[in-house]
């Protein structure tokens, strides 16, 4: 058992955020946990593009207008005011100072700021295509010189712990929900360990691996919205599911990103036989039209024409050398498997990418929970409505995480924290009757039931009989794993199985119930009533 000032489940720029701000006072003990290996390993890891700056000539106003012209009319002003208002300075602050990060600069020695889609300025800071893995490089090793954060690799949080959910005192029952930590499975040692906190963190990213096809790496299964769900949280936006438009492929490399930069530096979407076909769908914005556009138009080529894929060509529209130095890890990764980017075309699909709802929070990260925050990917703070504006997730997480770690240590130091429960009063995680091994068979079977009916009946075309269908199959399935749970003990993947079908549950639900097309949440069985679509 451990107890802290604070504890953070997750360790991507959120979760890193967080820490660092609120190790600055010296007297505050941060616990932070992954279940990686490696904390550096994160959805914040694997973007590629970059991070929203604030170029020569624009303004945050501008940046609002962008954010909420991508949101489809569902974005919270107030969360893109915040955004574009602090969030240049907190990366200043934060990742060029604190992280020593260094963006991409030209040869008179200004940032380079790159286009990407539905974005009316050059805007974009970059480390060349991989400046998610340079942020959490920098961010890592400034968490290592805080003497007052601890990181904790292979530990996988299994539930939150709550009152009255986890309290032995009857009176609890009558108090509000209040989070005081998590039970934490400790990997390696295959035990469960209770770690308490005045105030708790989720900033466990996304859920993009409960689909077939997805730009996500192997922990982005829903884990934190699935405690939030089972803890009492209100969740919302489930429905939003942004796909990106352009994933690898090519065998032995499927989802690799294929960044949204490329099309900003000219890359056009053709056809097998070479013809483009964005015109047809976005007149206006053509290759850059926002992403639930793009991704929806390429699903329509290849369903129309029966196409495994559509190409992007941005070898006739950049020189091979400026492309290898823009591009280094997407051409290096082509190359790999058998495609030179500099002198032929990049088969691309669509693949689940970001998830734009989550656990609700307000402007300090604060959930419907006592003593619960979200932060990050896992939360929706309204910032991306119905569909995220390209390079606004690694500043949201930025912005939120600072956020959170300026509100805990405000409420922490007056005393406004519900006080954290004596060890008696939390009991030991149970694993009496637990009898079966975890047969990693069974949970890789069952998590390949979950991603085809997602990718089928819950992806980028939906309608009342295919989400009906989802919720269905994924209702007896989750009888089937809650059975398997119950007398099996506990591993990282039966976690994240259990976790995975009840996220999958939650946003096949939020999508049934909006009858609405709106953005990256797309209803062929949508209908008109007056001037509403419904």
């Amino acid at each position: 058992m451990k107890t802290t000032d604070v504890l953070i489940i997750g360790s991507g720029i959120a979760g890193a955020t967080a820490a660092l701000r609120l190790a600055l006072n010296p007297n505050r003990q941060i616990v932070l946990i992954t279940r990686a290996p490696d904390p550096r390993e994160s959805n914040s890891r694997y973007a590629q593009g970059g991070i929203i700056s604030r170029g020569p000539d624009d303004t945050a106003d501008l940046l609002v207008k962008d954010i909420l012209a991508a949101g489809a009319g569902a974005s919270l002003p107030m969360a893109a005011e915040i955004l574009a208002r602090e969030g240049p300075e907190l990366l200043q602050e934060i990742l060029v100072h604190t992280a020593r990060i260094h963006f991409d600069h030209n040869a008179e020695g200004d940032p380079e700021y790159g286009q990407e889609a539905a974005h009316s300025r050059r805007r974009i800071l970059h480390v060349g295509d991989g400046t998610g893995r340079a942020i959490m490089q920098g961010l890592v090793e400034a968490l290592k010189r805080m003497p007052n954060v601890e990181v904790q690799t292979n530990f996988t949080a299994v539930d939150l712990i709550t009152y009255p959910h986890h309290s032995r005192d009857p009176l609890s029952a009558y108090e509000p929900i209040t989070c005081h930590g998590a039970y934490i499975f400790d990997r390696p040692g295959h035990t469960i360990h209770r770690t308490l906190a005045a105030a708790t963190i989720l900033a466990t990213g996304g859920l993009g691996r409960i689909y077939r096809n997805t730009t996500n790496p192997s922990g982005a299964r829903g884990d934190g919205l699935a405690m939030a769900s089972r803890a009492g949280a209100r969740i919302t936006n489930a429905e939003y599911i942004q796909f990106h438009p352009t994933a690898l492929a090519a065998p032995g490399a499927e989802g690799f990103l294929i960044s949204e930069a490329v099309r900003g530096e000219g890359g056009r979407l053709l056809t097998p036989e070479g013809e483009p076909f964005m015109e047809k769908y976005s007149p206006e914005w053509k290759d850059l039209a926002p992403r639930d556009v793009v991704a929806r138009a390429i699903h329509n080529e290849m369903e129309d024409h029966n196409y495994s894929y559509v190409l992007l060509d941005i070898a006739s529209h950049m020189p091979a050398a400026e492309i290898k130095k823009r591009f280094p890890n997407i051409y290096a990764e082509c190359k790999r498997v058998g495609v030179d980017i500099t002198r032929e075309s990049i088969p691309v699909v669509p693949a689940a990418h970001y998830f734009c709802g989550g656990v609700a929070v307000d402007e300090w990260g604060r959930s419907s929970i006592q003593n619960l925050y979200a932060v990050g990917e896992v939360s929706c703070t309204g910032l991306h409505g119905a569909n995220r504006l390209a390079s606004t997730s690694l500043l949201e997480g930025l912005v939120w995480g600072s956020h959170a770690a300026k509100d805990i240590e405000s409420r922490i130091s007056s005393d406004e924290l519900a006080a954290t429960p004596p060890l008696e009063d939390v009991p030991p995680w149970d694993e009496s009757g637990l009898t079966e091994d975890s047969d990693p068979a069974l949970i890789q079977g069952d998590m390949q039931t979950i991603q085809n009916i997602m990718w089928h009946y819950v992806g980028l075309i939906r309608s009342s009989d295919r989400l009906s269908r989802a919720i269905r199959e994924l209702r007896h399935l989750q009888n089937e794993i809650e059975t398997f749970y119950s007398v099996t003990k506990l591993s990282d993947g039966l976690i994240g199985l259990r976790n995975a079908v009840e996220v999958a549950l939650i946003v096949a639900q939020a999508a049934r119930h909006n009858r609405q097309s709106r953005g990256c949440h797309y209803r062929v069985d949508a209908v008109q009533v007056g001037d509403r679509l419904l």
